[in-house]
This record gives structure tokens, sequence and C-alpha cells, in this order.
């Protein structure tokens, strides 16, 4: 840094890389809102979506603690606050450099903005595992005394306070969530070898001990506070017991069926928590307090009289995301999902996130439309301490539609649910998915009729501009296009000549076994276009003959009718 002579510093580890607009939009925004510190939107291969980039924020400061979830030094930092701070990174191989450098930066920052309408930043896997810190615990690497030092540079910025919610508190409760509690949590506590991790349990708990404030570990949700409870007796076996019973824990989705409304895909959805047996996770309720499901605390030591849920609400949200499957980026669609008790048996709730599902195809990328791709349709939950991705499924049958295709930006829209999983999944503008097989058999009940054009009461529009599509007429390949129809949907236009002789082909889309209209053609014109469900009432039989018939055409003609 001692080299660096521009106004702001952008960090980038060798093996990422930045968006194409990336440090234009960061100083932009940076010299819009007078920041110290930007952080863009990360993208990654590596870890879950960051509720932090939900949405793009002007200015805040340390006060807003989800900035805790980016600790990483991806960020663009004005290069005078820097200096003016004395800000630097630990030398020498010093475990968590940037958390105590991004740490020290947020507590001394007067502006702080997010920039989470553009994929500034893609954290990278490697495929060696390179970016991963295999040996963070050992002696030379220094990972407990640097947890405390950075510890205490939290605690000598902030106010200390028994207020659960004090900032204090929530910003440490990050790094007790993360460093402390990963080592009684699974999978490493089931993963590694029992004596190194009895070790780093005792570790862990003499830096609780020694450096947390009690508030801290009473303001974690039922679950984590029974993982900390266990820690800080040093109950190991209980610690191991707990991590097997929620290691088996699982998050459902309950997905209503997809429909579209106003140029927006819309479902209702339902999240919950279930046991290893599939039975929901419950909350007991006896003399006005909540238990934690006795099930899961079954085998568990020293919980044999249960264990108090005293705010089922504690830290708990719900929120739907979809992921850009090419790009790996992770985008929020618009509404929030609500979490609430809902009574399941006598005396037993569940907690359960509801809302509905509502993704703009045109405005889902930070207000602009989604790239051309795979979009999945994700979700996270955070009950009771047990957090979890899943997949939103529904009733569909994997590998369909799971509703009809759109028209929408000049692109088409084709959800479906995935194989295997049925997930639900939008595939835009024909990336993997093909218009013609996901319209086959609504295709083939449409009893329509135009003239140049079809109406195709399947296909929705949100006044589009026109999508060209290929078709076939009988052998002939033509350009046709999909219209914005009156009624909201969309309209098949074929070219007025068409050289093919008379009579009524058949007008398939690519990749489609069957028709999706007939084309009837006299003199090279194309007179009409029929749904292949079209059966035309004897009146119209007859009009149909007198207007085919090739004398009764030449005399209109020549009386100019």
């Amino acid at each position: 840094m001692r080299h660096a002579k521009g106004e702001y510093v952008q960090f980038v580890d060798h093996d990422d890389t930045l968006g194409s607009e990336a440090l234009e939009r960061l100083y932009e925004h940076a010299k819009r809102n007078d920041a110290d510190v930007v952080i863009g939107k990360m993208s990654t291969t590596m870890a879950r979506p960051r509720r932090l980039f939900r949405y793009t924020v002007d200015a805040c400061t340390i006060e807003n603690d989800e900035l805790m979830q980016s600790l990483s030094p991806h960020k663009m930092f004005r290069r005078a606050f820097i200096e003016e701070h004395g800000l630097r990174f630990p030398e020498g191989p010093w475990i968590m450099e940037d958390l105590a450098f991004v740490s020290a930066a947020y507590l001394k920052a007067e502006r702080i903005s997010i920039l989470a309408d553009y994929p500034c930043y893609y954290w990278m896997k490697r495929d060696d595992g390179g970016n991963n810190t295999r040996h963070r615990f050992n002696p030379q690497q220094g990972f407990w005394p640097n947890l405390r030092t950075i510890v205490r540079q939290i605690k000598d910025g902030t106010t200390p306070s028994d207020d659960l919610d004090a900032l204090q508190n929530r910003l440490l409760h990050r790094l007790y969530h993360v460093e402390i509690l990963s080592r009684a949590r699974e999978p490493e506590i089931l993963r590694e070898d029992p004596a190194e991790q009895r070790q780093r349990l005792e570790m862990a708990r003499a830096v609780v001990l020694e450096e947390f404030p009690v508030a801290v570990r009473e303001g974690l949700p039922a679950v984590s506070r029974l993982r900390a409870e266990l820690l800080e007796r040093g109950d190991f076996d209980g610690a191991v017991a707990l991590a097997e019973r929620i290691r088996e824990v699982q998050a459902r989705s309950e997905l209503g069926e997809p429909r579209w409304e106003d140029g927006c895909l819309v479902a209702d959805v339902t999240l919950d928590l279930v046991r290893g047996d599939g039975e929901p996770l419950v909350l007991v309720e006896r003399e006005g307090k909540w238990w934690l499901d006795p099930a899961l605390l079954d085998g568990v030591p020293g919980t044999g009289g249960g264990w108090e849920v005293r705010d089922p609400f504690r830290l708990a949200y719900a929120e739907l995301v979809v992921k850009d499957r090419d790009r790996e980026d992770w985008w929020y669609p618009e509404g929030d999902l609500e979490v609430r008790l809902q009574p399941f048996e006598e005396g037993r709730s569940r907690l359960v996130g509801t809302g509905r599902l509502r993704l703009d195809p045109e405005r889902l990328a930070g207000g602009r439309p989604l790239e051309r791709g795979v979009h999945e349709v994700w979700a996270y939950v955070q009950l009771l301490g047990v957090d979890r991705m899943v997949r939103m499924t529904g009733d569909g049958t994997p590998s369909a539609p799971a509703a009809g295709p759109a028209l929408t930006g000049g692109r088409l829209a084709l959800p479906y649910w995935t194989a295997g999983r049925g997930q639900l999944t939008l595939d835009l503008d024909q990336r993997l998915r093909r218009l013609g097989p996901d319209t086959t058999s609504a295709a083939a009940v449409n009893a329509a009729r135009g003239k140049t054009s079809l109406p195709l009461p399947y296909v929705v529009t949100a006044d589009s501009a026109p999508v060209p599509v290929k078709v076939t007429v009988s052998a002939l390949t033509v350009e046709a296009k999909l219209t914005s129809g009156a009624d909201g949907t969309a309209r098949l236009r074929l070219p007025a000549r068409l050289k093919l002789p008379a009579g009524r082909h058949p007008v398939a889309l690519p990749k489609a076994d069957t028709p999706v209209a007939y084309a009837v053609v006299r003199d090279g014109t194309l007179l009409r276009l029929e749904g292949p469900a079209y059966e035309a009432g004897t009146g119209r039989r007859l009009r149909d003959l007198v207007a085919d018939n090739r004398q009764v055409r030449r005399v209109r003609r020549r009386l100019g009718a």
C-alpha cells in the first residue's frame, strides 16, 4: 500500500476476477456517496449468498452489523482514509489478517457503501484447493492469539453492554458463530481426529471464557446457544452428540403451482426444518414456555430436562434467492418471507417461512434483465440457529415444464423442473430448453384460427418485443416471429409469401415432433393459420371452400373484390 498513488485502493486476490465494469461502478458509487469503504457484490463458487448484497446502500456505518458477513479484503478503500488511520495488514504468516484489517476499517469508517446491483468480484474456487487455509490451527499460524486480537479490537472500538442487541455483542456474534462454534459444530467436529478436535475445543473454550461477554452467548438462537453451553462446559461428547443430531436436520420446501402474473413468475412458498426421520422439527409448549424438540436432544448429555427456547424468532429469517448457473451470480427476488409459528399438533408448533416467489426476469439482476442462461430458484433458512440452503421443488414432473412459456423483453422464458431433483428453474432465451418440446401438449389442443398470425393462448407476454423463431412449414424452413397479442398472449406470425404448393401444411417448431399449427397456402400466399385442434363449422367450411376456389378468386379479382 506504500506504493499506491490512486484516490482509492481495490484489493484483488491473484486467482480471482473482477466484473468487467467493477472498478468503474465501484469508484462512481464511492464518489457519489463520499464513501470511505465500498463493498461490491461478490459472486462465488465457494459460499452461500450473503443477504448483505440484497440491496444497494448509499451510506451506512458499523451499526449495520450485516457488514460482518463480509470480512474478506476484496473491497475498495479510500487511500486517504487508510493513511489517516494507519490501517495495515499484519506482516508475516498471520492467519485472519483480512478480518483484522477489514473490521478495523469498519470501526473507523464514517461512510460505508454497498454496491449490490452489479457482480463486482468473482471469488473463485481453485481445483487444487489452494485458496483454502488447510493448516489454520498450526501454532505457527497463530489462529487463537490472532482471534483474541480481533475480538479485543472490536471491544476497544465499541461500548460494552448487557443488552443482547447492543452493537458490540452483535459484532462479536459473527466471530463467535463462525470462528468459535465451528469447532463444536458439524461437519468439523465429526470429521476431524477426535484427539485434535478435543484440543481445538479446549482452545476455543479458553478464548470464549476469557474474551467474549456473556451477552454474546445469551444472544444466540436456541440450538447455537446449546452448542455454546456444551462448549463452555468443555463437554466434548455432548457437542459431538448434538452435532450428529443436527447433521440430520434438513430444510424442506413446499412450492405452489408456478404461474405468470404481470410478467413475473410467481408461486406460493413454505419452508421449514425436518429431522432425520422426516418429521418436522417442532417446539413443545409447556407451562407457558417453548422447549426444543425432545427427539432432537435424544442422546445429548445434560439435556434430559429439555432445552428452553427463550425466543423462537431469535435471528430467524427465510429468503428466496435465484442463482445464475452459468455465472455463479445470486439475485434476490422482490418481497420478503415471513417467519412464524404454525400449530402442528396439540402443544406443538413448527417454525415456518411463508410468502410468495415473485421472479421478474426483466428486473431481477439489480434492476436489469437477467442474462441469457439457466436460473435456479433456491431458499435459505436460518431457524433456531440451524441454517440450510434448499432447492425450491414442487409436485411437477422432473424435466417437464413448470409453467407455460412467457415472452418477456424480446426473449423466451421457459420455467421447468430440473431432471432428478425437480428444482424450479427458469431458462432464458432457450439456453438449454426449447419452446417446441415445452409446448407440445398445449399446442395440440389449440383450436384458434388466424390469417397471417395464430394466437398461442399458452404463451403469455408482457408487451415484449417480437422474438424471431425458426419454423418448418412442411419441408420449408422460414423465420417466423412471436409477437405480443392484445389479450396478453403471444401470436405466431408467418411470412405472407411461402414458396409451397397449394394445400394445408404442418408448421413445426425446432426439436418438436408435432405441429404447432397448420398453414393453408394458395398460389404461394399464406391464406390462414389454424391450430392443430381447429375444426371449422359448416358455415366456415363453406366460406373457406368458396374462398379457396380458383375460379371464384379469379372472378373476384376481375370485379376488384
